[in-house]
């Protein structure tokens, strides 16, 4: 036995080096914890902040429209009447809202503001069923039609900046100049109050906000205010329904000149959703529908498909092609000075911006080749070309991870070389090149620059049928989306990049799922 108490053991600088080693350890311990959390945080407010934009694009508002006083169309054949019962189907619903606000006629700019409600290619998908079916037009007399974009954000609280309050009870009466007098003890001192945190004044002046007064389905806008009593101008409605009304004050802090929507707009959205005639639903067309250029009406079908075909493409390309490199190279190819030098170039295209490829694709594919503009074909084979170095590369590192036991078992038996490749080593390194393969294409999925350079960029509002059509890919839609002025795009943009995401998680979670099926344990 050794006497630990005699020993270097007990040395103090011993010791001291001991408990620097065990604080390095700790310090050590603590960075990396630290460094997954602010990984992991920072992947975490990225997808919040962009589920919480994506959220407003789930839903949207719709309007319902009487169209009984709606002319049917009466010609021949269906499709050539979709213009013109577009025409009347927009023209029903103006209508409709003009019978139901009869102060929108008074002047011309009230008329302009009411059309701008709702978007003309609204009317369109059901112009398209009465056109093609006109023995059942009576089953769309109620239509529902989409909101405008700026209405429908400012119905979700994203598009006015409304600070929303509630007055005491007042009495209503109209003075000698037609304006509309609301009398309640103390009743707008909050409204006062909020106007005057929010530099709000009231009056006609447009580079002003304004503050909407709202009982019912009548709003007023004020021109002046104190504490007692409020005067102001009849928007929609009747002054009637504010006389013993507790009404809800809405400070809309945005200037009247600097908004895309008018005081009068919103009265009539108020009204119509007082009413019932406005709901809030899914927002489907999103998945279902094509491109636009109306946001309401937006959707990314189209970029799906398209993006579904360029893979195939890509697929059918890359990965086989892969594959069969890698093997010839790690199994077959003599190791020489051409094996090594095409290695390193391997090896060098893995690392070159995704933009050169795309000039490539346009100078041979397109240029020298006269492949079709802007079609899944030619996206699928710049693409392809791309990811191609990254399944040599993962693909041959999945081959010498197969045991050299397994080779010199097979041959010992008697198998030949080709044998013992296909047979043996291939099956086990499966896992592992299939994770490449679809690593590889999950990279190609969320390429962007080399899809503009061959012109993926164009507007498309129909599904592509097939590899040679005209296309688009949601990473170009999104780079679209996001470049557009209007601020209904945002969300729409955000939902764009979530359904991206959903795919790329598919396709990681399939990765993990075939590691975790075939791979072997050596």
């Amino acid at each position: 036995m050794i006497d630990l108490a005699g020993s270097d053991a007990t040395n103090k600088r011993v010791l001291k080096r001991l408990k620097r080693r065990k604080a390095a350890d700790a310090r050590f311990r603590v960075f990396g914890l630290s460094a997954v959390g602010f990984a992991l945080s920072a992947l975490a407010v990225l997808l919040l902040s962009i589920g919480y934009q994506a959220f407003s694009a789930t839903t949207y508002h719709v309007v319902e429209f009487d169209m009984s006083d709606m002319p049917l169309p009466t010609e021949s054949p269906p499709d050539a009447n979709v213009s013109k019962t577009l025409e009347a189907v927009f023209r029903a619903a103006r209508d409709d809202l003009g019978a139901m606000f009869p102060e929108s006629g008074s002047e011309a700019v009230l008329r302009m503001e009411m059309s701008a409600m709702i978007t003309r290619l609204a009317a369109l998908p059901t112009a398209l069923k009465i056109a093609r079916d006109p023995g059942h037009v009576a089953d769309l007399r109620q239509v529902r039609m989409p909101l405008s974009d700026d209405l429908d954000l400012f119905l979700k609280g994203s598009g006015g900046h409304a600070t929303l309050s509630r007055a005491g009870t007042v009495r209503s009466r109209i003075d000698e100049s037609g304006m509309v007098v609301l009398a309640g003890q103390g009743a707008f001192r909050p409204l006062l109050a909020n106007a005057s945190a929010a530099g709000v004044s009231f009056g006609d002046d447009p580079a002003a906000g304004s503050a909407l007064v709202t009982a019912g389905r009548s709003t007023i806008r004020l021109i002046s205010a104190t504490p007692d009593d409020a005067r102001g101008e009849l928007l929609t409605g009747d002054a009637a329904d504010f006389d013993g009304a507790a009404p809800v004050v809405r400070l809309v802090e945005v200037p009247r000149a600097l908004r895309a929507i008018s005081d009068h707009q919103i009265a009539w959205t108020l009204a119509l959703k007082t009413d019932g005639r406005i709901e809030r639903v899914l927002h489907w067309s999103l998945l279902t529908h094509t491109d636009s250029t109306q946001p309401e009406l937006a959707g990314t079908l189209a970029a799906i498909v398209g993006s579904f075909l360029t893979l195939m493409v890509t697929a059918s390309v890359a990965i086989p092609v892969g594959i069969f490199a890698s093997i010839y190279l790690e199994e077959f190819a003599p190791k020489n000075r051409l094996t090594s030098l095409i290695e390193v170039n391997i090896n060098n295209l893995a690392a070159v911006p995704s933009i050169v490829f795309g000039l490539l694709g346009a100078a041979v594919f397109l240029g020298v080749f006269g492949l079709p503009r802007s079609a899944p074909i030619v996206g699928g084979l710049v693409l392809s070309l791309m990811i191609l170095p990254v399944v040599i590369i993962a693909s041959r590192a999945a081959l010498k991870s197969v045991p050299p036991s397994v080779r010199s078992g097979a041959m010992a038996i008697g198998a030949s070389e080709m044998q013992t490749v296909f047979h043996h080593v291939l099956p086990l390194a499966a896992p592992g090149i299939l994770t490449g393969a679809i690593l590889g294409m999950a990279r190609a999925l969320g390429e962007t620059a080399p899809l503009l350079l061959i012109g993926m960029v164009a507007f498309v509002a129909n599904v592509p049928n097939s590899s040679t059509d005209e296309a688009t890919a949601l990473p170009v839609l999104i780079y679209l989306w996001a470049t557009q002025a209007e601020r209904a795009w945002e969300p729409m943009t955000a939902a764009a990049i979530m359904i991206l995401l959903l795919f790329l998680i598919s396709m990681n979670v399939v990765v993990v799922y075939l590691r975790r099926r075939f791979e072997r344990k050596w």
